[in-house]
């Protein structure tokens, strides 16, 4: 049975959150009407009933993001005692943690509403200790040896970091390509991608590298990890509605001085070209490659840009953060298996 208190205290944040998409909704009439904002709900239902022993639960929560994205009060119904907003110190990405230590009935509902638009780069100028946050390597993605090296031969005696940003894109584009036997997103282990030579993955591998490169080349750069949301104008690979639980993807984002933060999507154009069946120098798809440099669709909502982060109350490093994660009596669940997790995530749009 579900935990009244948990219920009665956030059918209280779900009426807030509720008048304040209304609220939204009529703020934005005029925008909606012209196809700008989106509202949608997204769902996430877990169910740990079956695993004996302590468990606990981490779920990426969706972030407010410059002009293109605004989420509002999440809310839950828990059978657990334990369930709190968290944050990753480092990143700054709000989590989601719950926990149960008796045996029985472990269930979770997690509704996130979240209003989007179609972004491109917004000409934000944003604070010095953001940037250096986005120019240094980590473990998986790190920016020194094969990396540097690699990020030097690419960008060549370019001095703009627009062309720098731009060569660098290119290169990925035309170098990687999507595995679609690798499982869930990829692992985003950029040196090993480098110093094997392979360049087979998804959007976690594309775009990290992506991000590794340009950082390596002095450019801020970042992954957004989050997940598609609804179906997409462009390709009919690029999204889809109602049950999105395995419709997690990766993201980057470059920053260029007087442009701000610039949305790129590398993985994405070699996705259309696997899923949609189209060589690379196809119209559409090189339309579509120059648009995903300074352009993002938003059918999809971002969770974080968390990278190699230890989630609050764990002992154990991820390289990042958009699926559900748990441990119970018998390790770590496999994020990549929902039924066997038990876990669904489902999208609906919110029209007025």
């Amino acid at each position: 049975m579900l935990n009244r208190r948990h219920f009665l205290a956030n059918a209280a944040t779900a009426s807030l959150a509720a008048a304040f998409v209304s609220k939204g909704s009529l703020a934005f009439a005029d925008e909606k009407k012209a196809g700008a904002w989106r509202t949608f709900d997204v769902t996430t239902k877990v169910d740990l009933t079956d695993v004996t022993g302590p468990a606990k639960l981490w779920l990426p929560v969706i972030q407010s993001a410059g002009e293109y994205q605004s989420a509002y009060s999440p809310r839950w119904v828990s059978d657990s005692k334990s369930v709190e907003m968290k944050k990753d110190a480092a990143s700054g990405a709000d989590v989601l943690a719950a926990e149960w230590n008796a045996d029985g009935e472990r269930t979770i509902e997690f509704v996130q509403t979240v209003q989007t638009r179609n972004r491109s780069a917004d000409g934000v100028t944003v604070p010095q200790a953001e940037l250096d946050a986005a120019l240094v390597g980590t473990p998986s993605a790190p920016i020194d040896g094969i990396v540097k090296e690699t990020a030097m031969k690419i960008v060549g005696s370019r001095e703009k970091d627009e062309d720098k940003a731009r060569a660098i894109y290119d290169w990925v584009v035309e170098n990687t390509f999507r595995d679609a036997n690798v499982a869930g997103c990829g692992v985003g282990n950029v040196k090993d991608m480098l110093e094997t030579g392979y360049f087979g993955g998804k959007c976690a591998d594309i775009n990290s590298l992506f991000t590794a490169l340009a950082r390596a080349a002095g450019l801020p750069a970042r992954d957004v990890f989050g997940v598609r949301v609804a179906t997409s104008e462009q390709f009919k690979a690029l999204g889809r509605a109602g049950d999105i639980t395995g419709a997690q993807h990766c993201r980057a984002e470059v920053y260029l001085q007087g442009q701000g933060w610039v949305p790129v999507d590398p993985a994405d154009v070699r996705k259309v070209v696997l899923e949609e069946k189209l060589p690379l120098d196809n119209d559409a798809v090189q339309a579509f490659r120059a648009k995903a440099f300074g352009n993002w669709e938003m059918n999809w909502v971002g969770f974080n840009t968390a990278r190699d982060l230890v989630l609050p109350g764990n002992s154990i490093q991820q390289n990042f953060f958009m699926y559900p994660a748990a441990f119970t009596s018998r390790g770590e669940v496999d994020c990549l298996s929902p039924k066997t997790f038990a876990y669904s995530i489902t999208s609906k749009e919110i029209t007025v």
